[in-house]
């Protein structure tokens, strides 16, 4: 009874407290600041025309006083007020700490301390009439110090005094005194932006005019070839002995081509020639979160509204959201508090919040509520940041800003593949324009290689032609199938590669002196959904093998897709890319598609994202870096004056068997479980890559090859749609004695002579050139037999 008359009482007196409150004339705290903010510039003004005679009464009392007080010192008085006005117009410190304050009156005390150690030691008391020195203050400081320590040890003494009370003052660190972040460079901004967007004008000019004067100079060049060509004609003895020496020329590039073919990618190694960071803005908006100290308290009357008590912590202002952090009493369950999202968001006025309980790492829970103004995350910033400067690998790229405003990079080779999803428009192709903006910074390109994929056709084509290109930008799915085959077969290669030279890795290889080393390969993926929705199975195989061992060779994958499900984003693709991103979603269940948790549809797109790998125990939310269409144009013509590309014939061409290097070569020999294989074919009277997966325990790669040799050499029949293979071998009596042919078991005795030739015109060629795209058909016909329970459904041969 007494508990309950506790409660109605704290009740009664919690109510009567908000009637004060709001009986009391109550005024915003963006008024209050504002008010301030009018006060100094008012200062400000008045002072000036104090110091020009032209206040009056009021101005020469002004004037007397600052001079007796400051001495020369006094024309920086309106300087301060002013600084002061734009900290509280801008709002940047919410919460000023005694700190700050006494930083203020530090720089005060050193720099008139200063002035007035200019003055002669037996005048520093007739200068404070006469307006010189620094005042009194200043005479109050440097006398003393001056009398004990000399003017030398005094002047150092008063400069690093003046340092340390600008670090107080402006809170910040001797880093950070040149970074956009602190006070001085706030007033610069806006010129170093456009001395930044000059000089960048200026690249774009002179990359414009060394092109215009290299085409000048390809045609003089070609003038004098032709000239030369015209004398050479004159000089026949000489001709024979020039078509000679030419077919040799090509005798031997035919040679090296060949040899190449079985051989790793290899580069020289040149030393990597970062492009200019003027060609990228740089950011200085600062984000707009609201009265914070109101928030806090609404986030704490609402709680306790619910009889949750709790203790506010600090308070991170992102460039997304402002988390206020809470501690909450013993006994509350985090439930209680999770529970309360759209409460929260109710009182605050802010849709949508996300609550973190608990914040790895810390015993506090964190609410995320939404800024009243996001502020832009550039990528030049997070490039020059110290943070990015520091890195250890060249595979590092920027990600963004955590919700205390953070840089936030990571490196590719330590992920070491990444999968992006997202709604359309939620940041996806920014995302991937910035990684790559990060990897053609710290790459050349002897370093990187990279493979392009862009089925939309309008994303990736402006880096067309940049020398770190092995082929064009890939857009159908054809030569999408074919490049992700050529990557399988470079791994491989690669992998003999290291075990000939006993080497666990890339790192290894490269650092062991040798001239020619192997460059990093990465993928990228534009858009998934489109690639599984025609080639689900072998797109999902190939995907699943290079994540699972491309890492130690060097090969990387960046997968995006803009459709969060099941059926695109496997399971096994999952569970082998570990490090995935993902936008603002539709839903939850989209969100645990990609996270395997809920999160991602509370997300306010543009960049908003949560980032987790295998290092992670929860999702960490990020503002992603931005890049625009200029800054990427402005890069990509740097590079291209930089070097022509030097493409990779093969890698969009169809990939044989011989091509893929994973031990199944022309030669049935080479593979182990070939001739088990055909003794199983020949046995059971069919052929099926389900068969063999299942008598073998095999995967369905090797399964698929291993029809194909059985298929060249004549074992099996060409695969017909979801009709059987012939198997043309009644038994292995019939090869060894070389009575049969595909025509002799195909055709009957009482067919004619045209059918038994039938047979003969059909050959491997004809059904190597059916593109990989044209197997639609054939796989749907095989998933309709699989439902009807058939246990050996055709798989598709073409695959």
């Amino acid at each position: 009874m007494a508990r309950k008359f506790k409660k109605q009482h704290t009740r009664r007196q919690r109510d009567e407290q908000l009637e004060q409150d709001e009986s009391r004339l109550r005024v915003r705290q963006e008024t209050k600041y504002g008010i301030v903010a009018i006060i100094f510039v008012a200062a400000a003004i008045v002072s000036v025309l104090s110091f020009l005679q032209l206040a009056d009464v009021v101005g020469e009392a002004i004037d007397r006083g600052l001079t007796s007080l400051f001495g020369w010192g006094k024309y920086i008085v309106p300087i301060f007020f002013g600084i002061l006005a734009w900290m509280f117009w801008k709002k940047e410190d919410r919460q000023t700490k005694s700190s700050n304050w006494v930083g203020f009156g530090m720089f005060v005390l050193s720099y008139s301390g200063l002035f007035h150690l200019m003055i002669a030691k037996n005048e520093a008391v007739q200068a404070i009439a006469d307006g010189r020195g620094g005042g009194y203050i200043g005479l109050a400081l440097s006398y003393p110090l001056r009398s004990i320590m000399g003017p030398w040890a005094t002047g150092v003494l008063l400069i690093g005094m003046l340092l340390i009370a600008c670090l107080l003052w402006f809170d910040t660190s001797l880093p950070e005194l040149a970074d956009k972040g602190n006070i001085f460079s706030r007033f610069t901004f806006r010129f170093r932006r456009f001395h930044n967007r000059m000089q960048r004008s200026w690249t774009m000019r002179n990359l414009e005019d060394a092109t215009e004067s290299s085409e000048d100079r390809g045609i003089d060049e070609t003038t004098d070839d032709q000239e030369e060509l015209a004398d050479a004609d004159q000089m026949a003895p000489g001709v024979a002995q020039a078509i000679a020496e030419t077919e040799e020329r090509l005798r031997s590039e035919a040679r090296v081509y060949a040899q190449k073919q079985q051989r790793p990618l290899l580069r020289k190694r040149h030393a990597a020639q970062p492009y200019p960071l003027t060609l990228l803005e740089s950011g200085g908006e600062q984000p707009t979160s609201g009265d914070i100290n109101v928030n806090k308290e609404i986030i704490k009357k609402t709680l306790e509204t619910f009889g949750i008590e709790v203790e506010m912590g600090d308070v991170s202002v992102g460039p997304t959201v402002t988390q206020y952090t809470l501690r909450p009493s013993e006994g509350v369950k985090l439930s209680q508090i999770t529970t309360l999202v759209n409460d929260l968001a109710l009182s605050l006025a802010a849709h949508p919040i996300r609550i973190e309980a608990p914040i790895p790492g810390k015993s506090l829970v964190g609410i995320e509520v939404p800024n009243e103004s996001k502020a832009i995350v550039k990528l030049r910033d997070i490039l020059d940041s110290s943070v990015f400067k520091k890195r250890e690998s060249d595979l590092t790229f920027a990600l963004g800003q955590d919700v205390a405003g953070n840089p936030v990079v990571t490196a590719l080779d330590r992920m070491p593949h990444m999968l992006i999803a997202g709604a359309t428009g939620s940041g996806k192709s920014v995302s991937i324009n910035t990684l790559l903006l990060s990897l053609l910074y710290s790459n050349s390109p002897d370093s990187l290689r990279l493979i392009l994929v862009d089925p939309k056709r309008v994303e990736l084509t402006p880096y067309n032609n940049i020398p770190h290109l092995l082929t064009p930008v890939i857009t159908t799915v054809e030569k999408t199938i074919n490049a992700l085959r050529w990557v399988t077969g470079e791994m491989d290669r690669r992998f003999r590669l290291l075990e000939e030279t006993g080497k666990r890795n890339i790192q290894g290889y490269n650092s062991n002196g040798v001239e020619e080393q192997l460059p990093y390969i990465v993928v990228v993926i534009d858009e998934l959904a489109d690639l599984m929705a025609v080639a689900a199975t072998e797109v999902e195989a190939v995907i699943i093998r290079l994540a699972q061992m491309a890492r130690a060779v060097g090969i990387h994958l960046v997968v995006a897709t803009q459709r969060p499900s099941v059926d695109v984003i496997t399971g096994l693709i999952k569970a082998n890319i570990t490090s995935r991103v993902a936008f603002s979603v539709a839903s939850g269940m989209d969100s645990r598609t990609i996270l395997d948790a809920t999160g991602a549809e509370k997300l306010l797109g543009r960049g908003d994202m949560l980032y987790i790998n295998a290092e992670l125990s929860k999702p960490r939310r990020l503002q992603g870096a931005f890049v625009n269409d200029e800054e990427i144009e402005a890069v990509t013509t740097y590079l291209k004056s930089l070097g022509k590309p030097d493409y990779e014939t093969g890698v969009v061409e169809k990939q044989t068997s011989s091509d893929l290097g994973g031990g199944i070569d022309g030669d049935p020999s080479d593979d182990e479980l070939y001739d088990e294989a055909k003794d199983l074919v020949v046995r059971a009277g069919k052929a099926s890559a389900s068969y063999l997966q299942r008598r073998l325990r095999i995967g369905y790669a090797r399964a698929a090859r291993l029809l194909d040799l059985l298929e060249e050499h004549n074992v099996i029949g060409p695969g017909d749609g979801a009709k059987p293979r012939e198997v043309y071998l009644q038994s292995l009596d019939d090869e060894s004695t070389g009575t049969f042919s595909p025509a002799d078991y195909s055709a009957t005795p009482d067919e004619d002579n045209d059918a038994e030739e039938e047979p003969d015109s059909i050959n491997n060629e004809d059904y190597a050139e059916v593109p990989d795209g044209d197997v639609t058909a054939d796989t749907t016909t095989e998933a309709a037999l699989a439902e009807d329970g058939d246990d050996d459904p055709v798989e598709d041969e073409d695959v």
